[in-house]
């Protein structure tokens, strides 16, 4: 069976602090698009909700707009940008970069599942 939706009609829409969280969910896959506003920060925004220390979600991303930093729990560091695909395991913290919206398409599943949800739900 063929399954095929539109991310302009999203199935769930999860609002935060500066930012948002579109999720399409198919048979296989679950696809987000993450808005991030300037001044986001995961650790401030997203981690009240989530009640965890940092990001416990994977990512497979893919950066459509914007720049973010990435920071594990180790203290490895990089910067993601427009045309950059990414793979960020749990365990880390992020921010928007600049003045600029980022906008992020993840196709882990785990960002569509869980992400900005509390702990438990």
């Amino acid at each position: 069976m063929i399954e095929v939706k539109t991310v302009d009609k999203p199935d769930e829409r999860r609002d935060f602090p500066r930012g948002h969280l579109e999720a399409v969910h198919l048979t296989g896959l679950d696809f987000a698009v993450g808005t991030f506003e300037p001044g986001w920060r995961w650790s401030e925004s997203v981690g009240p909700i989530a009640g965890t220390e940092s990001c416990m979600i994977h990512h497979n991303g893919f950066v459509v707009q914007g720049r973010m930093r990435l920071r594990m729990d180790d203290g490895g560091e990089n910067e993601v940008g427009p045309g950059d695909i990414f793979v960020c395991p749990p365990g880390h913290d992020a921010w928007v970069v600049g003045d600029e919206q980022v906008v992020v398409y993840d196709f882990a599943g785990g960002m569509a599942q869980d992400y900005a949800k509390a702990s438990g739900s």
